[in-house]
């Protein structure tokens, strides 16, 4: 496990140090929360009604934004070619990069969604719910972006390519996401959602290290 809390580590200090990049998701989910309340108008019901829609989908586009920078520095400078012939597993490491790619990229938009959520008039549970669905989500994101990520190593326009891969898996994800704030809204329970969201979580988590260390193999031959 020291090999894995290196990478994170390495991974997140090399993002404090350009950061532009890891605030532009930031900014960008900030200024979609911020805006679409202007486009939509000032009904009360309208916003509060498509506040945790928002919300989420400003986390997901958020997220697309760095994906391609997962592994394009290290496989710059050479850092990905001394990951694979490192003696510990490569799935290791790889989870470490992702783990670095949520706290720098998912764990702000954590943070910032409650606040964002006031200006919709989310009440305080369903700002809870809200946090709670985000939580379990971004790492999904984060998971199955990275394979994307992988796929597209070296490839020219590799941006767009992550987001025509990544966008159709990540559809469940958003949808089960804001479905659970609506639940609550509704008066109905959460439960359901979250547990789905904890399967996905799961499953991402169990699948992802692995396709993303065989795409990274191949990339590099």
């Amino acid at each position: 496990m020291k090999a894995f809390w290196y990478v994170v580590e390495r991974d997140v200090r090399l993002a404090m140090r350009r950061k532009v990049e890891w605030f532009t998701g930031v900014f960008f989910f900030s200024v979609v929360a911020t805006l679409f309340p202007l486009a939509i108008g000032p009904d009360p019901k309208t916003l509060h009604l498509m506040g945790a829609g928002i919300l989420w989908v400003g986390a997901l586009l958020s997220s697309l934004l760095s994906l391609n920078r997962m592994f394009e520095a290290d496989w710059a400078d050479g850092s990905l070619e001394q990951l694979v012939l490192s003696p510990h597993p490569l799935t290791l490491l790889v989870m470490g990069k992702i783990a670095a790619h949520w706290i720098v990229c998912g764990v702000p938009l954590v943070t910032l969604s409650p606040l964002l959520g006031l200006q919709f008039g989310l009440s305080p549970q369903e700002l809870s719910t809200l946090v709670i669905t985000l939580l379990i989500g971004t790492p999904v994101l984060s998971l199955i972006g990275a394979v994307g990520a992988a796929l597209t190593l070296g490839v020219r326009g590799g941006g767009l390519l992550v987001a025509l891969l990544v966008l159709p898996l990540c559809v469940p994800v958003l949808v089960f996401g804001a479905g659970a704030v609506e639940a609550v809204f509704a008066g109905l329970g959460a439960q359901a959602h979250v547990s789905l969201l904890m399967a996905m979580l799961l499953l991402a988590g169990l699948f992802s290290p692995w396709a993303c260390a065989a795409a990274l193999r191949i990339a590099l031959e």
